[in-house]
């Protein structure tokens, strides 16, 4: 029983983590207040998002092989594939974020020049577009474990 509690308890402090870490990013990345400071806050916050990013996949992996239903009733459930499938997808959509962030300190630290206003606010659209998105994977997890449409 507290296996199952200390993995469901790790689990959710990484969605909680990468919450906050997203929500930072979308605090930062805007145009108007934009500055060396930023940016390297920025670059920061996303390397801590990512860390998030893979200890939810891990714990999550965690509790599908050791956890009390076992790894072959979570296996075979669509919901957790939908899960994961988001998950990854919402990496994905983050990676050009992170290209960016470390593109533009460069730039900064070899230039002086900051990124146009425009290029930041696609990213900062990326960054929302991850966090409403991201809503869906609780959805998704509480419907599993309350048994909604399961094998």
């Amino acid at each position: 029983m507290w296996t199952e509690a200390l993995l469901a308890y790790a689990h959710l402090a990484c969605v909680l983590g990468w919450v906050v870490f997203v929500t930072s990013q979308a605090a930062l990345a805007r145009s108007e207040w934009l500055n060396a400071a930023v940016l390297e806050r920025l670059l920061r916050v996303d390397r801590i998002l990512w860390i998030c990013w893979a200890a939810l996949l891990l714990s999550g992996l965690a509790r599908a092989f050791w956890g009390v239903k076992g790894a072959g009733w979570y296996w075979s459930q669509p919901l957790l594939h939908t899960k994961l499938t988001l998950l990854l997808a919402l990496g994905a959509a983050a990676w050009p974020n992170t290209r960016a962030y470390t593109r533009w300190l460069a730039q900064w630290r070899s230039e002086g020049r900051l990124p146009a206003a425009e290029e930041v606010d696609v990213v900062r659209r990326r960054v929302m577009v991850i966090a409403h998105v991201m809503l869906l994977i609780p959805l998704l997890a509480v419907a599993l474990a309350r048994g909604l449409f399961t094998r």
